[in-house]
């Protein structure tokens, strides 16, 4: 191993029986140990299992976790882990932290590790914080001394000193999540470890961990891998990236790259929209019974500076006389709001429907200073000041180009906040 190498993962994976323990039975697990350990061949099981994708239904109930995972993480080196709930990312610091072992595969690093994966990880819930301060620390390597000179600094960023003799159990998930990060960049480890428990803490509690998390790393030397779904984080943060996708690495790259590419497959496949799926109704008095984009069935289409109408007809049937609230919004691949269609008179702007047959008919003007990129367009139907009766969460992606805009990302996101669509109907 390369001595500015920190991890190193040489093809590794990680292979589970759905719901059972061990193989499931006696006999495969007594077969497992003679072909690998008495007749030291390949475990007979390994070949049989499929890739992690949650979404479908397999036909093995051997599935990997994690699947042929390589990669070096260099010392220093702040990496962010990403994907999709299921595709590995907590599996993966699991074995790192030796929570787990590898079914198949080598890991091999440098120096301590300090892991903070879920809420309370190491505590002992009868134990105050500052004795599970100090069992941690001792866990970790650390002397007595050691732990002693950082343990006002590890009190003041958790913000607990009134409770620093209180037992974890009676924190709330909050203070347990600041102590536990508090430990664990404190402690001064060579690699620190962080899933995505930070959602837990309030938002100075965040922009205080990812400070840390820069500092840990550019000024200590250490090396960090960090799991989050806050891509803004990522980006700030992280300095390298790996995408995971179904158990196996799909791109690995710089933060950026990886988060953009992340991005960019969540937010925008193929759309083509189903009206039984994609939209959820909220009143039983309310149905929708078809919708056109431009004319035809809603779907990804290109926008420019030339053609910046998009066409929109709902109908459907009421129960009931309602006056009935179009709202329609336009977000980034960020999930931003960049724009919006608001009512633009005084009584407000609404339909006004007997029972029966409805129809509601928009004609929007998209704004000429969106630079280029992918948007989504939403879509709320509302009783007027009283109740949702539809959202159309992605009734359209929309893909601008061709257009160089004068602003940079961030000030077009403050500039249009708000932004008022024209109707060009009326």
């Amino acid at each position: 191993m390369d001595k500015n190498i920190a991890i190193e993962f040489q093809n590794v994976g990680k292979q589970y029986r759905l719901g059972l323990v061990g193989t499931g039975t006696l006999s495969h697990d007594l077969n497992r140990w003679w072909q690998t350990t008495i007749l030291r061949k390949e475990d007979p099981y390994l070949k049989i299992g499929e890739v992690n994708d949650r979404s479908t239904k397999g036909h093995s109930d051997y599935v990997w976790a994690l699947k042929d995972i390589s990669f070096k993480v260099e010392q220093g080196d702040v990496v962010g882990i990403i994907g999709k709930n299921g595709a590995g990312k907590s599996t993966l610091l699991k074995l790192l932290s030796h929570i787990t072992a590898p079914t198949t595969g080598h890991i091999t690093y440098k120096g301590r590790i300090a892991s903070l994966l879920e809420v309370g990880t190491g505590f002992h819930p009868e134990m105050t914080a500052r004795e599970n301060i100090y069992m941690n620390g001792s866990i970790m390597g650390m002397t007595r001394q050691e732990i002693t000179r950082k343990l006002d600094e590890i009190v003041d960023f958790a913000g607990i000193e009134r409770y620093l003799d209180t037992p974890v159990k009676r924190f709330s998930s909050g203070m347990t999540v600041r102590l536990g990060f508090a430990v664990a960049a404190f402690l001064e480890p060579e690699i620190l470890v962080v899933d995505e428990v930070l959602a837990v803490g309030d938002a100075e509690f965040q922009k205080k961990a990812v400070g840390k998390m820069k500092e840990v790393s550019s000024l200590g030397g250490r090396t960090v891998l960090f799991v989050s779904h806050n891509m803004p984080a990522v980006k700030t943060l992280c300095k390298n990236g790996i995408v995971l996708e179904n158990g196996q690495i799909s791109y690995m790259g710089t933060a950026e790259d990886c988060v953009n590419r992340y991005l960019h497959e969540e937010f925008a496949d193929d759309h083509i929209f189903d009206i039984t799926k994609d939209i959820d109704v909220r009143s039983k008095l309310f149905h929708i019974e078809d919708i056109k984009l431009n004319g035809g069935i809603p779907q990804k289409f290109n926008l420019d500076d030339n053609n910046n109408l998009i066409d929109i007809t709902i109908s459907g049937k009421i129960d009931i006389p309602m006056n009935v609230e179009f709202i329609a919004q336009i977000y980034d691949c960020n999930s931003i709001l960049i724009a919006s269609y608001v009512p633009t008179n005084s009584t407000g702007r609404y339909y006004k429907f007997d029972s029966g047959e409805f129809i509601i008919h928009e004609l929007l003007s998209i704004p000429d200073t969106l630079t280029n990129g992918e948007y989504r367009l939403k879509i709320d139907l509302t009783l007027r000041n009283i109740e949702y009766l539809a959202i159309i969460p992605k009734l359209a992606i929309f893909v601008k180009k061709d257009k160089i805009s004068k602003y940079t990302g961030a000030e077009l996101t403050n500039m249009n906040i708000g932004y008022i669509f024209i109707d060009e109907q009326k």
